[in-house]
Formats: C-alpha cells, sequence, structure tokens
C-alpha cells in the first residue's frame, strides 16, 4: 500500500512539473516591425500569393471570414476569421500583434499557434509586406462570424506542447539570395519558400509534424483530406512533362501537361491564389521548380 502511494505522488509530481515547465517554456521573442504606411492594393496581391484568401475563406462565404476545415492526420484545423471584425474576427488587435501572428506564429494571448499555419514561411517576409497586408485587412468589411474550435486529439490537442515542439522543429525560412544564380531562380526560390510556402503542403511531415530537410519537395502521401501532394522536384517535374511553359500554365489554370486537372486542395490553391498572380511570378516559380539543386 505504501508502495502504491509512493508511486501515485511520483506520478502526480511529475505531472505537475510537466505542466509548470510547458506554461513556463519561453518563446521566440517577437520581432518588431517598422511603423511603415501600407499599401492596400500590394497588400491585397500579397494576401492572393500567400494563400490568405484561399485558406481563410470559405466557398460562397464573405472574404476572410473563415475558411474551411483543414483535415489531416493529426486532426481538423478551421481556419479563423481574419476580417477587421472587432468581436469575432482581428479587429482589436494592434498591427505589433498582427506582426507577431504572422512572422512568429504568436496569438495576442501569447499562445503557438498550431504549424498548420504556415508561419515558419511568413518569417521571410519583410516589415514593408507586413504593413501592405495589414493595410488590405483593415480594409475588407468586417464580418461578424465566430470560429469554430480545432478538433484536434491527444497530445496534439496540448497547445503548450507546441513550444517544445519548436524548440525542436521549427525551421523559419530566412531568405538569401545565392549569387552565382539568376535574379529569376533566386526570386522564384523566395517565392516558393515564402510567401507561396510550397514546402507546408508538398514536404512529407514526420509523425510529429516536423519538415525533414531532407524530402523537402519530396511530396506528402498524408496529406490534408485524406490525399497525397505531388513532388515538386526538378526530377519529378520533369518526368511528368513540365517545362516552364507549362508549369506557369498548370499553375494558372489547374490543367497540368497531360490535360489532367488538379484536385483537392491543389485545385483551391489555383483557384483563390496561384490563378491571380502575375506572370512574372510565376515564371520565377517554375525557373526555381524546375533547377532545384542547390549550388
Amino acid at each position: 500500500m505504501n508502495r502504491l502511494l509512493v508511486v501515485l505522488a511520483c506520478a502526480v509530481a511529475l505531472a505537475f512539473t510537466a505542466v509548470i515547465t510547458l506554461q513556463l517554456w519561453p518563446l521566440e521573442a517577437s520581432v518588431p516591425a517598422a511603423n511603415l504606411a501600407g499599401n492596400p492594393k500590394r497588400g491585397a496581391y500579397l494576401a492572393r500569393l500567400s494563400g490568405c484568401i484561399t485558406c481563410h475563406t470559405a466557398p460562397e462565404a464573405a472574404a476572410l471570414s473563415g475558411g474551411s476545415p483543414l483535415t489531416s492526420r493529426f486532426g481538423t484545423f478551421y481556419p479563423p476569421n481574419i476580417t477587421p471584425d472587432p468581436e469575432t474576427g482581428i479587429g482589436a488587435w494592434t498591427f505589433a500583434q498582427f506582426v507577431a501572428a504572422v512572422r512568429q506564429g504568436v496569438s495576442p494571448a501569447g499562445e503557438p499557434y498550431y504549424p498548420a499555419f504556415p508561419y515558419e514561411f511568413y518569417a521571410s517576409l519583410t516589415d514593408q509586406d507586413l504593413a501592405d497586408l495589414w493595410s488590405a485587412i483593415q480594409a475588407t468589411p468586417p464580418v461578424s462570424r465566430s470560429d469554430q474550435q480545432h478538433d484536434v486529439g491527444f497530445p496534439y490537442n496540448i497547445r503548450n506542447g507546441l513550444k517544445i515542439w519548436r524548440s525542436f522543429f521549427e525551421k523559419p525560412h530566412v531568405y538569401a539570395a545565392q549569387p552565382d544564380r539568376t535574379a529569376a531562380w533566386n526570386r522564384g526560390r523566395y517565392l516558393v519558400f515564402g510567401p507561396a510556402h510550397c514546402a507546408a503542403c508538398h514536404t512529407p511531415r514526420n509523425v510529429i509534424g516536423g519538415l525533414p530537410s531532407d524530402m523537402t519537395l519530396a511530396g506528402d502521401p498524408n496529406m490534408l483530406d485524406g490525399g497525397q501532394s505531388p513532388a515538386l522536384t526538378s526530377s519529378d517535374l520533369r518526368e511528368k512533362g513540365y517545362t516552364v511553359e507549362t508549369l506557369v500554365r498548370a499553375l494558372r489554370t489547374g490543367i497540368g501537361p497531360d490535360g489532367d486537372a488538379f484536385g483537392g486542395s491543389m485545385a483551391e490553391v489555383v483557384h483563390g491564389s496561384t490563378a491571380y498572380l502575375l506572370d512574372r511570378h510565376l515564371q520565377d516559380m517554375a525557373t526555381y521548380l524546375l533547377d532545384t539543386d542547390e549550388p
């Protein structure tokens, strides 16, 4: 009996220690952005490029008022309302809180966001990018629509556990141009790994959601909606008959070189994002994707 009490006491002590550790585990300090004047027109384009419209707008719903559920093996995530409604959207946020959310993945309450929100890739956005995005969101009509809670099972529902996850698996994208590559290749690399965050869906996540660096753009067999995302490496794309011209056309129309239409999540990406991008940006992305070998 005494031994059982000792075991129970140890278990309680360990649980208490774990809770306190998760509460006190520090998050990376927020990096403030300069207080710049935003350009809402450029911000609206960035919202398309970065997938804000695609993710945060459900079919037949008002822009940015909340997106369709994202179903994964980790649970189902519901993109929130990010219109400037002060009660159910982000209308009560400050610009500094917006910057921390987008670049650091930290909510105004100091909680870490799930990596279903690709803040790791948005870390490369400049202060001007963020000011432009903020001005575009502020110009969006506010919509009163409450967010739905994520449906995530144990242990992924322990949000503070993300603090430890981030310490080991978070890899914020920091852009650095390769001097021996062309300007188009460098721009394409920035777009693919930055705002367009292609690697977020086209790199397989490990058992606890990390993105292995040796599998970048190799495709994910367990992607959202129970489907899979194809590999976007140069060899895979060329094997499927892609050229810069046909890849640009596919990103614009959702039709591959074999005449087959994209389905699932990629169809939504085309419809809400890549169909709106400038030709030169699509050409830059295609240039990089068809030559992904790093120097």
